[in-house]
């Protein structure tokens, strides 16, 4: 069961296709972290098709504050390698591991706050993919924070 999307979302995801794993919760990646839908305590990261690669709604609760009214850097770092592997998703049809992940902060990422992940497709190596994307305020546009990486599709 999937849940609705918190208010300030409904306008800018409407149309769009969400990116569901597939399987049931037997799927391994259902327990993960960020983005598993079976973790008890985890991220719950969903992620949307564009016609440019992938879009996040992210509510970043408070519980992973670092600086007062801010996100934790490891948080941010977390909520932007799920989007990157979402990318890797959407472009190889596969789910991917992290081989390298880089991240720029921009300016502090607030709690409570809407806030918009997007990734796009830099390269497919075959191999291996390498992916951008970004963090943004959903009413101003502005970027928080970047990242790049590099991504393993996992055998099919």
């Amino acid at each position: 069961m999937t849940l609705p999307l918190p208010e300030p979302f409904h306008a800018s995801f409407a149309g769009l296709e969400e990116q569901i794993l597939s399987g049931g919760s037997d799927n391994s990646f259902h327990q993960c972290f960020g983005c598993g839908p079976s973790h008890p305590t985890g991220l719950h990261v969903r992620t949307f098709r564009t016609d440019e690669g992938v879009a996040s709604p992210i509510l970043i609760s408070r519980q992973y504050e670092g600086p007062p009214g801010a996100a934790h850097g490891g948080i941010v770092a977390a909520y932007l390698d799920e989007v990157l592997a979402a990318t890797v998703l959407r472009f190889a049809g596969r789910l991917g591991v992290t081989g390298e992940l880089t991240i720029r902060y921009m300016k502090p990422v607030p709690t409570e706050t809407p806030i918009v992940g997007r990734g796009s497709l830099v390269a497919d190596h075959g191999r291996y993919v390498d992916v951008e994307g970004r963090l943004e305020n959903l009413s101003t546009g502005v970027v928080l924070a970047t990242g790049r990486g590099r991504f393993f599709p996992l055998p099919a």
